[in-house]
C-alpha cells in the first residue's frame, strides 16, 4: 500500500457551488479508485477562483454600507476550505458506499506555516479570482493602488498577491491521526491558511495565498508520502506545448525536469508550478515519485498507463 496526496486544481471545480458538486461527484470515483488499488490518499485542492470570489464578494458588500465587514484574505481562504472540503467529504462519501467500503471522510482546516521575509512579499505574483480585460483590470489598479494585476498565461488580467512558499504544516499531527483512523483526508485547501509563527508560539495570519502544488508537495513530504498526484485538464506533461513539435513525456528524471523548466517549456501560471512542486517532492526524500496526470486517469496514471512521472 503507498501513501498518496493529491492535489486537485481550482479551476477544476467550476464557478458555482451546484457546478462544483456536480464536478466532485464526477471526480469522486477516481479518488475512490485509488483506495480500492488498496492506498491511502489526502486530498488537497485549490481556491484560486473560489478565494477572489469570496473576497470580491464581501468587499462589495463592505463598501455598499456597514452591515458587512470587509474580509481578509486568509479568511477568505479558511471559508473557502470549509465549503469546498464539505462538497468533497460528500461526494467522495457517497462513492464510499456505493463501493461498500469502511472508510470516512474528514476536512482539515490547515494552517500553514510561512517566512515572514520571504521574497515574495514583495513583489506579488499569484493570480485569484476572475479574469478580466485588461482596461477593466487597469481601472482596479486605479480605483484601489494596493491592488496588483497582471495578465495570466494569455487568458486574461487577473488580481496578483503574495505566494511564499511553504515552510511547515500547524496540522500535520492531526491529519496523521486521521489517516492512521481510516479517515480520507482533505488538507490544505487553497494552500492552506498562510501564518508565520512568532517568538511566542503563536501563529498569525498574513495576506497571502500558498499555492496549491507546493502546499500539497510540502503536506506529502511532511506525512511520509509515496507519491504526489497533481491532477490537471491534461493527460501528460509536454513540451514544445501547443506547437507541432509538442512531445507528451510519460517519465522524466528531477534533473530533466530542472532543464525543461529553466529552458522556459512551462507557462509560468499554470505548468510551471505543478512542475516545480513534483521536483520539490520528488527530490525531498528517497524513492519518492511525483504524477501529473488528468483526474479522470489517476488510477490509470498509478499503473504508469497515463500521466508524467518524475522521480530522483
Amino acid at each position: 500500500m503507498s501513501r498518496i496526496v493529491i492535489a486537485l486544481g481550482g479551476n477544476a471545480l467550476g464557478n458555482t457551488p451546484a457546478e462544483q458538486m456536480e464536478r466532485l461527484s464526477e471526480a469522486a470515483p477516481s479518488l475512490v479508485g485509488l483506495i480500492k488499488q488498496g492506498h491511502e490518499i489526502i486530498v488537497s485542492h485549490g481556491n484560486g477562483p473560489q478565494v477572489g470570489m469570496i473576497k470580491l464578494a464581501f468587499d462589495s458588500a463592505s463598501a455598499a454600507g456597514d452591515k458587512v465587514a470587509s474580509m481578509a484574505l486568509p479568511e477568505c481562504t479558511a471559508m473557502s476550505q470549509g465549503y469546498i472540503g464539505a462538497h468533497l467529504q460528500n461526494a467522495i462519501l457517497r462513492e464510499v458506499r456505493k463501493e461498500g467500503m469502511p472508510w470516512y471522510a474528514a476536512t482539515v482546516v490547515t494552517q500553514v506555516v510561512v517566512d515572514e521575509k520571504d521574497p515574495a512579499f514583495q513583489k506579488p505574483t499569484k493570480p485569484i479570482g476572475a479574469f478580466y480585460d485588461e482596461q477593466t483590470a487597469r481601472a482596479r489598479m486605479k480605483a484601489d493602488p494596493s491592488a496588483v494585476y497582471a495578465e495570466d498565461a494569455g487568458r486574461g488580467w487577473r488580481q496578483m498577491v503574495a505566494s511564499p512558499k511553504p515552510v511547515d504544516i500547524v496540522e500535520k499531527e492531526s491529519i496523521l491521526n486521521l489517516l492512521d483512523h481510516e479517515f480520507i483526508v482533505i488538507a490544505c485547501g487553497g494552500g492552506g491558511v498562510p501564518v508565520v509563527k512568532k517568538g511566542n508560539g503563536d501563529y498569525v495570519t498574513v495576506p497571502a495565498v500558498i499555492d496549491k502544488d507546493f502546499a500539497s508537495a510540502k503536506l506529502a513530504e511532511l506525512v511520509g508520502a509515496d507519491y504526489l498526484f497533481i491532477l490537471t485538464a491534461v493527460d501528460r506533461v509536454a513540451i514544445r506545448y501547443g506547437t507541432p513539435q509538442q512531445e507528451d513525456l510519460a517519465e522524466l528524471t528531477v534533473e530533466e525536469a530542472k532543464r525543461y523548466c529553466d529552458e522556459g517549456h512551462f507557462a509560468p501560471g499554470s505548468m510551471l508550478p505543478k512542475v516545480q512542486a513534483a521536483i520539490s517532492f520528488a527530490q525531498s526524500g528517497p524513492g519518492r515519485r511525483a504524477v501529473i496526470a488528468s483526474l479522470e486517469k489517476a488510477p490509470l496514471a498509478m499503473k504508469g498507463e497515463s500521466g508524467t512521472m518524475i522521480h530522483a
